[in-house]
């Protein structure tokens, strides 16, 4: 048996194996070769010597197949938007049509009669093409895009081709045509659709090399674009998608490749302890976004119990908070680290003319108006075609019946065919010339077979009429073929009026503010310090604790040699002896104020100054001295708000002097500040004992400037926007909504603003507000009031309960003046002026104000006002204010100077402690 193997091994290996072994050696750089002479071997006998080609396989084979992967499977066509199993589906389903629903079942095995690659690729085409509601009309349990469930099997579900797919998608006139994979059956090359359809439902494919992601868009600004390109005018389009969110298109870029848009889940406050999603990022689903939030709660990075997912036939997943955590803050988080924001490339790759192209959106959309307005030129071509046929054989009819000649001896007795074509031709030629075109044989043919029953029921007026109907269309078609844009531009707003109303756009378009990770993600971490051996880090739990930080946080370090420099949070880390601050570094933070003093060398002078640190280099050192050897921090204090306080610098006495000076006082507010590698200005060149605190003071940088930028309704400190003020601590912003709502909130830029908003403000507690509004509590008669918005963190309300009531106008003008114009019967008097002022005293925002008339109103307008208020004088005052918030830490209070100066003697630390490091 062995051998037998042996045998037929023999017989199929190639006889000469010299000529093939130099064939290899000419080819070697060209052709990938195996030698198979090492480690294998076969049962049998083996000519070592023989190698054997793989170059073919790489060559052709390959290249074969990428090519079929890009033109057949993965990547759309741009002339219908169509992968080939999509076009084959639509094709089958068409063959199939009835009106009725089919199986899915039947629709899948119908289309294997077209498509070679098996039942599950076509099902699973056929539940996308279902699930985009636009060329499928669907029954039954279809999955479900929101929660990712699948649909049910094809037995159980049903299917049929919309309207809009049967008026925009087929036409076998204009279709061309090929054979399918075995011959047997045509199916389309392209099918001839009147609409960019893949820009309608969005494209995505994986092919070998390539790959392709064209994002969808909404079909009413589809319509809109297509008819603003042919009237020469610019469009802009948007990608929406059927999961809702909202997008930031900045970088868009056309859906061009190498573009990219920012997506959202839109995040809802339920109540302060808990926050709703309702609409997930597109390609995201509420199973998987839920999956991403409950891995940042175990993470630490979201501050959360749980989450719940409620989600049904919409979305809802709602985010349940630990106590004292900040939603707004909390919403941030979720789109710095879950799935609430993702980025998505587009890359528009299509197959033009047998070849891959990278578009842009708007280069496929003007392809896809061109092709229909050809397909619709082509359309009533082959429509005028018909007419005219039939305008020319209603007129050969005619003549035929109205000149009798099925009556004539040489008609009736003629031999054969021939003969009657013959005498046909001989009576046609005095018409021949008012005739369309030429008569042929057939047309002769054609007559013959008119019935006796139709020529004695022929009516010459209604034979008439006909032509006369034929030949108007034909007029019709004519001017539409010479006004195509025309004819283009009305196919689209036709598309739009019928079928727009059910597409509305899902996705907001809006500017999304850029989120830090490091300024939103949850302190989870303590950081620890080990003095003694020089060691930070999140895993020093017996240690000295510092602070509260994350795993992404940088580490701001002091010495006492001046040095300092940032480094990465880390579970332990080595930073060295001498460390007089450490804190949690914030980027860009321009108040958080160092005030220092330092001695310039082992003898030197000593100095003063203020900095801020706003950016650094991780790991690098700094000096905040000038770099003498020997250098020392005398005194360190870090001020969050810029604060400045009051130093009592204590002096080393000076023996040879009978008068001892050994006290100096200095206010850090008296110190500019400037950037940190400034010297500093001199504070004494004397040699200095201690340096300690005298009293707190206050910040020096005054309030803080707040923005509020529309765009992305945020406040920022960067000058974003409009201008609300200059705040100090305590103070509040006015938040007033469109439905009468207001409240007040603090100045953090976490904070969160809903739609709607019609002020915001620095909140003035004592502005007097006026409102007109029609009551719908008092039969809807017009009322005005005058108040002050006593506003807390809580939502009121200043229209009032009645949901029907109706604002009419809201003013803080000081002497507010309106005009009330009648309308209706009323419409006869005069327009009434009333100075608010005078007309109703300042009350409660709850209060009803007072009603302004009876009579019908047709319109009330605010009035410019005829007096302003008396401008403000700014006193000075003089007097002296204690200082409350001082707190005395001198240690040498109640001391006399000999005792200071005896407690001196013989000390020579300046640091016995950390305690007047500040």
């Amino acid at each position: 048996m062995d051998d037998d193997r042996t045998k037929d091994k023999d017989q199929d290996m190639p006889e000469d194996t010299s000529s093939h072994a130099e064939e290899t050696s000419t080819d070697r750089d060209d052709e990938l070769t195996v030698d198979l002479h090492s480690d294998y071997k076969p049962a049998g006998r083996f000519d070592a010597s023989a190698v054997h080609h793989l170059s073919g396989m790489y060559k052709n084979w390959f290249l074969d197949y990428a090519s079929y992967v890009i033109l057949e499977r993965a990547v759309p066509n741009i002339e219908d938007g169509l992968k080939p199993v999509q076009r084959r589906i639509l094709h089958s389903m068409k063959r199939m049509d009835d009106g009725r629903y089919n199986k899915v079942a039947n629709i899948v095995g119908h289309t294997m009669q077209f498509h070679p690659h098996g039942d599950a690729s076509i099902g699973d085409a056929l539940v996308q093409l279902g699930q985009k509601d636009l060329l499928v009309d669907t029954q039954g349990n279809w999955g479900n895009i929101l929660t990712g469930d699948r649909a049910a099997a094809p037995r159980y579900i049903e299917a049929r081709l919309s309207k809009f797919a049967l008026e925009t998608v087929f036409n076998p006139k204009t279709t061309e045509w090929q054979l399918s994979y075995d011959g047997r059956n045509k199916e389309p090359i392209s099918l001839p659709v009147k609409f960019p359809l893949l820009l309608a439902q969005g494209a995505e494919g994986i092919a070998v090399g390539l790959s392709s992601k064209v994002l969808p868009h909404n079909f009413n600004e589809l319509c809109d674009a297509a008819v603003s390109y042919l009237r020469g005018e610019d469009f802009q389009l948007y990608p929406d998608f059927p999961t809702g969110g909202a997008i930031d298109v900045s970088k868009y870029n056309d859906g061009q490749r190498g573009g990219m848009v920012r997506v959202r889940a839109k995040i809802e406050k339920l109540d302060t302890k808990t926050l709703v999603i309702r609409e997930v990022p597109y390609s995201k689903t509420a199973a998987s976004l839920q999956d991403s939030i409950t891995k940042a709660i175990e993470k630490g990075k979201i501050k959360a119990r749980r989450v719940i997912d409620m989600t049904a036939r919409q979305v809802e997943i709602q985010v349940q908070l630990a106590p004292g955590v900040s939603s707004d803050k909390t919403i941030d988080a979720l789109y710095a680290f879950t799935d609430c924001e993702i980025n998505i490339s587009p890359n528009c790759c299509v197959i033009d003319e047998n070849r891959p192209e990278f578009l842009t959106v708007g280069e496929v959309l003007r392809h896809n108006v061109d092709r229909t307005m050809g397909l619709l030129r082509q359309e009533l071509l082959i429509r005028k075609g018909e007419l005219e046929e039939q305008f020319f054989f209603a007129s050969l009819e005619r003549i035929f019946i109205e000149e009798r000649m099925y009556k004539e001896k040489r008609f009736e007795q003629a031999p054969n065919q021939e003969a009657v074509i013959g005498f046909l031709d001989e009576k046609f030629s005095p018409f021949k010339e008012k005739l369309i075109r030429e008569i042929r044989q057939e047309d002769y043919l054609r007559l013959l077979e008119i019935k006796m029953q139709r020529i004695l029921k022929y009516n010459k007026e209604k034979a008439e009429q006909l032509l006369a109907r034929i030949k108007a269309e034909i007029k019709g078609i004519n001017h539409d073929l010479a006004h195509m844009t025309d004819v283009t531009i009305a196919w689209y707003e036709h598309l739009k009026e019928t079928y727009g109303k059910d597409y509305p756009r899902l996705t907001e378009i809006r500017s999304f503010d850029t989120i830090e990770a490091a300024t939103v993600v949850e302190a989870n971490e303590k950081l620890y310090i080990n003095r003694q051996d020089g060691f930070i880090g999140t895993g020093l739990k017996k240690d000295e604790l510092v602070c509260s930080c994350s795993d992404l946080d940088d580490i701001i370090i002091f010495y006492r040699d001046g040095k300092y420099k940032i480094i990465k949070v880390a579970d332990k880390i080595f930073v060295g002896k001498n460390i007089i601050w450490l804190q949690v570094f914030k980027k860009n933070d321009s108040r958080t104020i160092y005030n220092v003093v330092y001695r310039d060398g082992k003898r030197g002078s000593c100095f003063i100054k203020r900095f801020n640190v706003t950016s650094m280099t991780r790991d690098r050192e700094y000096d905040l001295t000038q770099g003498t050897p020997g250098s020392r921090v005398m005194y360190f204090t870090a001020n969050p708000n810029g604060e400045a306080e009051v130093i009592k610098v204590t002096l080393d006495p000076e023996p040879k002097k009978k008068k001892q000076n050994i006290f100096l006082e200095k206010d850090f507010s008296e110190i500019a500040i400037k950037g940190r590698t400034a010297k500093g200005n001199l504070l004494t060149k004397k040699s200095v004992h201690r340096v300690t605190l005298k009293s707190h003071g206050r910040s020096t940088l005054g309030g803080r400037k707040v923005w509020f930028d529309p765009d992305v309704n945020r406040i920022n400190y960067e000058e974003h926007g409009r201008l609300l003020g200059e705040f100090n601590d305590g103070e509040s912003i006015l938040v007033v909504l469109n439905g009468g709502d207001f409240y007040i909130t603090d100045f953090d830029v976490n904070n969160h603003f809903e739609k709607g908003i019609r002020i915001i403000e620095k909140w003035n507690p004592e502005k007097v507000w006026t409102a007109v509004l029609f009551d719908a509590d008092n039969e809807g008669y017009p009322y005005v009031k005058r108040f002050l918005m006593d506003a807390t963190k809580r939502r009121q309300n200043y229209i009032g309960e009645n949901p029907n009531s109706q604002l009419v106008l809201l003013t803080d003008t000081v002497y507010p003046r309106i005009q009330v114009t009648f309308g209706g019967n009323d419409a006869v008097r005069p327009p009434m002026e009333i100075d608010v002022e005078s007309f109703i005293a300042v009350k409660g925002f709850k209060a009803k104000g007072k009603r302004i008339a009876t009579w019908q109103i047709d319109k009330i307008e605010e009035l410019e006002p005829l007096r302003m208020p008396d401008p403000v004088t700014m006193e000075d005052d003089d007097e002296d204010e204690t200082d409350t918030h001082a707190e005395e830490t001198d240690p040498d209070a109640g001391k006399s100077q000999q005792q200071i100066i005896d407690e001196m003697t013989g000390q020579l630390s300046l640091f016995p402690d950390t305690d007047n490091l500040g």
